[in-house]
């Protein structure tokens, strides 16, 4: 067993100072994520009142008691349209995640009601199709607790095209075999009221769901019709009258339950148990202080390794050609996998070493993980001449085309095309997460400022004009200070770079979920038909 042995000491002055930078980032991110919650909570008398409960109690009573529910995207959307990244912190409106309902694992995704009536911001319908993509990927069945008032008009211009491609992805889902059950707790009106009629179940609650192309005022303003909301569209209109729903129930929590009914009937799989493995001979809490605070400071991606794997034993590929570029595989949570890193820049010879050890992965079925962190592809006359982008082209066609799932973890630098290489966003990760220490941008915010700084001072050169020093040093410090900004894990986060911002110590768990998901999906027989089941 080749294992691996740490070099770290986890009592020493840097590795404190590490571990606390660590903490206060995470500390910045849970306290943004509670904002989310508390915003949501804060409505509780409101649905009360209505004999509802809050959106996140909906999901709650959804999942097995006491099973792993994996939530996606946080905050997406942070900091832009309606969300002020400080006092009204929205996470994108909407809830989803992966978890275990009657034993079978599902996508989850819920209406946040409880903010802006759950309208959909654009960030926050780039959100409900990362959860249709993830239930496409992992052949798993979607649940949608609706209630929302549907796009919010303010900004439909960034919303009404890419929304039609939500209800063509429930089309599609239907189609392949992917089963979608939709709980109408409240409004799913306009365009939403497809989301329903596209569902292969719909279940119903009395007095509360409401579901039509358009509400009373509009029915009045377009043909002159005097209607009620039941009579338009209300559950026992459509559990009785037009057929739209196959469940009527009293409540939210008799419609939870009933979807619960629902999905034990169906003859689909059961979620895997957990694996016996053997933990890594590391502690999981001194991933916290692996990462330089000083992001300049380089560390040996191995010390993450060591503290992922099972029993930390790791067998790397070609440990002596191409070392910065670190290969090997290992086992996690008892699934085998090939797992790549990076201890710096990504070098010619590193780039052939990680393609030959990715088409190897993918010839055995052995799904990837990258844990990323440099940046980027070496530059300058010798890796040039090394041919760093013919073999640099090498790597990407691998990663692009490997057929195996890939499962991504930014733990630092995802600079320049290095972000391409290992895994980023771009080459469809099955899952892709940070760690609050992660950094993605085309280049360091620094570089990018002086490159700026010298490409304008040599146009002044050329228009024969003399360069204003204060004035190029004041725009490149504006620059770097912008760009520093653009490439947190925050920032990217928002935009749903990935997944999700993870606490380092919950890795391997995150890890070995994903791969149990990734493992079933890849066994799971579906069966497809040409057009989807149509609502009779």
């Amino acid at each position: 067993m080749p294992l691996l042995t740490s070099s770290v000491d986890p009592g020493s002055p840097a590795f404190a100072a590490n571990a606390a930078r660590m903490t206060e980032r995470l500390a910045e991110v849970r306290a943004l994520e509670q904002k989310v919650r508390d915003e949501s909570s804060s409505k509780r008398d409101r649905f009360e009142k209505r004999g509802q409960l809050l959106p996140r109690e909906r999901v709650a009573r959804l999942i097995d008691r006491g099973s792993d529910f994996i939530e996606f995207c946080t905050l997406a959307g942070l900091g832009m349209h309606d969300d002020d990244g400080d006092k009204a912190v929205l996470g994108g409106g909407s809830i989803i995640g992966i978890g275990t309902v009657s034993s079978k694992r599902c996508v989850v995704m819920a209406s946040d009601s409880a903010i802006k009536g759950g309208t959909i911001p654009p960030m926050g319908l780039k959100k409900s199709l990362r959860a249709q993509e993830l239930a496409r990927d992992n052949r798993l069945p979607l649940v949608y607790l609706v209630e929302s008032g549907g796009a919010n008009l303010i900004y439909q211009a960034e919303i009404f095209i890419e929304g039609g491609r939500s209800f063509a992805n429930q089309a599609r889902l239907s189609a392949a075999g992917i089963p979608q059950i939709a709980i109408v707790h409240g409004a799913s009106t306009a365009g939403g009221a497809y989301l329903p009629g596209l569902s292969d179940y719909v279940i119903l609650v009395r007095e509360r769901s409401s579901i039509y192309l358009a509400g009373p005022p509009l029915v009045k303003a377009a043909i002159g019709e005097d209607v009620d909301e039941e009579s338009l569209g209300g559950a026992e209109t459509h559990a009785s009258v037009t057929g739209l729903g196959e469940y009527l129930c009293e409540n939210d929590a008799h419609a939870i339950a009933t979807a619960r009914e629902v999905l034990d009937k169906l003859n689909w799989d059961l979620a895997s148990p957990p694996r016996d493995a053997p933990p890594p001979r590391y502690a999981p809490e001194e991933l916290l202080g692996l990462v330089p605070a000083d992001e300049r400071e380089p560390y040996d991606v191995r010390e993450v390794v060591a503290r992922l794997v099972d029993a930390s034993d790791f067998l790397e590929f070609k440990a002596a050609y191409g070392s910065d570029t670190v290969c090997g595989h290992a086992r996690l949570h008892g699934h085998t996998v090939g797992i790549l890193g990076n201890n710096g820049p990504i070098q010619p010879n590193g780039s052939v070493k990680a393609a030959q050890f990715i088409q190897l992965c993918d010839q055995s079925g052995t799904p990837l993980v990258f844990l990323q962190n440099t940046t980027g592809y070496m530059v300058g006359s010798v890796a040039e001449r090394a041919g760093a982008i013919k073999h640099g082209s090498k790597m990407i066609q691998a990663v692009a085309n490997a057929r195996v799932p890939k499962l991504t973890i930014v733990l630092g630098g995802s600079y320049g095309a290095g972000n391409y290489g290992m895994c980023g966003r771009g080459f469809d990760p099955r899952f892709i997460f940070s760690w609050p220490s992660a950094r993605t941008a085309v280049m360091g915010a620094a570089q990018a400022a002086k490159v700026m700084e010298i490409v304008g001072r040599a146009k002044l050169e050329r228009a024969g004009q003399p360069a204003n020093e204060a004035a190029l040093a004041a725009m490149s410090e504006g620059l770097r200070l912008r760009l520093e900004k653009e490439s947190t894990a925050l920032f990217g986060t928002a935009r749903l770079w990935d997944d999700g911002i993870i606490d380092p110590r919950d890795t391997r768990r995150i890890l070995g979920l994903c791969l149990d998901i990734v493992t079933e999906g890849a066994a799971r027989k579906l069966r497809p038909n040409t057009f989807g089941v149509a609502r009779m």
